[in-house]
């Protein structure tokens, strides 16, 4: 952070806005379209939080992660989840090893030590399995037969599912779903992008990515303007919003409309504010802004809270979406003047 200290604040939101333009182009060298979904992914990378990515197979959700690995410099690691998966096959074991005549245990660690993890198909795994990335994606942290292991940072899992095959799936349970800042939707590609997808794919040129950081230089300064976004200001009219827009969605919560009583059986946690909050200083960043606009907010309440919310059966029953519910709280949210 000594470097970053020597600048002004206005150079500081200048660099921020440049990288993140600068990693969007590369990536989109290799994936063609799908901007927001990037800007989405990039977003929760500086927020310090983890993404879901819900999609059919073949639309590029794995090489956009691989994508962003490269672009970025960091370390990347893939997890194909399958219902034999083991918890030790994600986090490591202890392995008896033989030396100068002595035999000890030495961890093995294992793929999810690695700044990006890659959960491909995360809902295949059982619920143990599942379980435990938890520790990773919330500490940070690992821990086998009592010690504990730190992760790199940065440190991302994105995970992707498949939303159309439910035999022999297991659904992410909300202690987990809650952990993720963004639930992205990946939809099929427009006719002109699937033409760029064919001419990129199928002919005799491969686009290649180049680094955005020096070697080895990309943690510390992912680090540094992660922190440049804890510093961006939030008026307390825009936290009243906020709150109004988490209380609104919350079942016998403070202002909650007659359609999330009808339709939710849970409304979001105050995780979700957290995340809300960080995404719409990022996008105050993108937008030249040191201050949280209600564009800003209102920009990330769907992906933010669209998997937070749980629906009874009468919503799925009369299919009524988490997306549909939050657009009706957005309505009849009304934003003070700052």
């Amino acid at each position: 952070m000594g470097a970053a200290a020597q600048i002004s604040p206005d150079q500081r939101v200048a660099q921020f806005r440049k990288t993140f333009s600068h990693a969007e182009t590369e990536i989109s060298h290799v994936i063609v379209g799908y901007q927001d979904v990037i800007r989405k992914l990039l977003t929760a990378l500086f927020c310090g939080g983890h993404i879901l990515i819900e999609g059919v197979p073949g639309l590029g959700k794995t090489l956009l992660v691989k994508a962003a690995s490269e672009t970025l410099g960091l370390s990347f690691k893939r997890i194909q989840f399958t219902p034999d998966l083991m918890p030790s096959d994600i986090i490591g074991t202890q392995v008896l090893t033989e030396a100068d005549g002595h035999r000890e245990f030495q961890f093995k660690p294992g793929p999810i030590f690695a700044h990006v993890v890659l959960g491909d198909e995360i809902n295949r795994a059982t619920p143990k399995t599942q379980s435990a990335v938890l520790e990773a994606m919330e500490e940070h942290q690992v821990t086998v037969f009592g010690t504990t292991y730190p992760l790199d940072a940065p440190y991302i899992v994105l995970a992707t599912q498949n939303p159309i095959e439910l035999e022999g799936t297991y659904p992410l349970p909300e202690a987990q779903m809650d952990r993720f800042i963004f639930k992205v939707v990946m939809g099929s590609p427009k006719p002109d992008e699937l033409r760029e997808i064919l001419a990129r794919t199928t002919g005799p040129t491969q686009s290649r990515i180049q680094p955005i950081f020096e070697p080895n230089a990309a943690p510390i300064a992912i680090e540094e303007l992660k922190a440049l976004v804890r510093e961006v200001m939030v008026a307390e009219p825009l936290e009243r919003y906020i709150i109004g827009v988490i209380g609104g969605c919350t079942p016998g919560g403070p202002g909650a409309i007659p359609e999330v009583s009808q339709y939710l059986r849970f409304g979001p946690s105050p995780r979700g504010a957290q995340a809300l909050i960080l995404c719409a200083k990022v996008n105050a960043l993108l937008a030249g802004r040191v201050s949280v606009s209600y564009e800003d907010i209102d920009d990330a309440i769907i992906p933010c809270l669209r998997h937070r919310l749980l629906r009874n059966f009468q919503a799925e029953a009369e299919n009524v979406t988490s997306e549909s519910i939050l657009e009706q709280v957005m309505k009849r949210l009304r934003k003070p003047r700052a």
